[in-house]
């Protein structure tokens, strides 16, 4: 199977031109590397990206985007909007989404809407901080139960999961691939309780503080089939040394 990366742009670059100019480096990387790369990156340039590329190599996904399809929402885009300028993935409770105010009914609303369009949500968890005592998982499990909480049991599969302890985020050491192996059990032992069997099959990501001396450790031995990648993958030269090192192990 394919590895996953997320390259989440955020609210970089500053213009097209060089968001042009990222994704060309992005795509002759991913070509090399044998990895499915999914660009996220600023909406006003989704279309225009899209236009660019329609291969095997490189997916889209939208950062952020409403569960109402239409209607009064100032500021706002739709799922519908993101799907038409060509996402067919989005992100959905990332961290910085949650700082803003995302709560996890919010989340719920937008992986089901999002299924129903046939768009993959990538339902991002994770807490703000560890204890020996284990309360993150109690946050996780949270985050996972409202996520999942209205997804058909034929759907279960069709959600990918991005697990981003926020305490990793931009930080000098990413998480461990042992503390990652047990948190992605754990994230299967909680859909598998909510939806059965299908949980099994919900592919996991990691991010936090990845780079292309921890990633193929991560890949290895963290239980997860892919990466969540921010402030990396707005640079080109980072991207492509990340992505030749997850090649080699591919």
């Amino acid at each position: 199977m394919k590895t996953i990366i997320v390259a989440n742009w955020k609210m970089d670059p500053p213009t097209l031109r060089e968001a042009k100019k990222l994704l060309e480096l992005t795509k002759k990387s991913a070509e090399k590397s044998g990895s499915l790369v999914i660009v996220a990156p600023p909406a006003i340039f989704l279309r225009d990206l899209r236009q660019l590329y329609r291969g095997k190599r490189l997916a889209y996904a939208v950062q952020n985007a409403h569960f109402e399809s239409c209607g009064a929402y100032t500021g706002e885009i739709s799922l519908q909007q993101a799907h038409d300028a060509g996402a067919s993935y989005v992100l959905v409770g990332h961290a910085e989404r949650r700082a803003m105010g995302e709560t996890n009914d919010d989340t719920r609303k937008k992986v089901g809407a999002a299924l129903t369009i046939k768009m993959t949500p990538i339902l991002c968890v994770g807490e703000e901080s560890r204890s020996t005592s284990g309360e993150h998982f109690a946050v996780v499990k949270e985050q996972l139960q409202a996520g999942f909480a209205d997804v058909p049991v034929g759907k279960v599969a069709r959600v990918i999961v991005a697990y981003e302890p926020i305490w990793a985020i931009g930080a000098d050491v990413a998480m461990s691939p042992r503390d990652m192996h047990e948190m992605s059990i754990f994230i299967r032992k909680t859909i598998v309780d909510l939806h059965g069997e299908p949980g099994h099959q919900v592919i996991i990501l990691y991010g936090g503080s990845i780079d292309d001396k921890n990633a193929g450790e991560m890949l290895r031995f963290g239980d997860v089939r892919g990466l969540l990648v921010g402030r990396a993958s707005v640079d080109a030269v980072h991207m492509s040394t990340l992505l030749q090192a997850i090649g080699k192990i591919s």
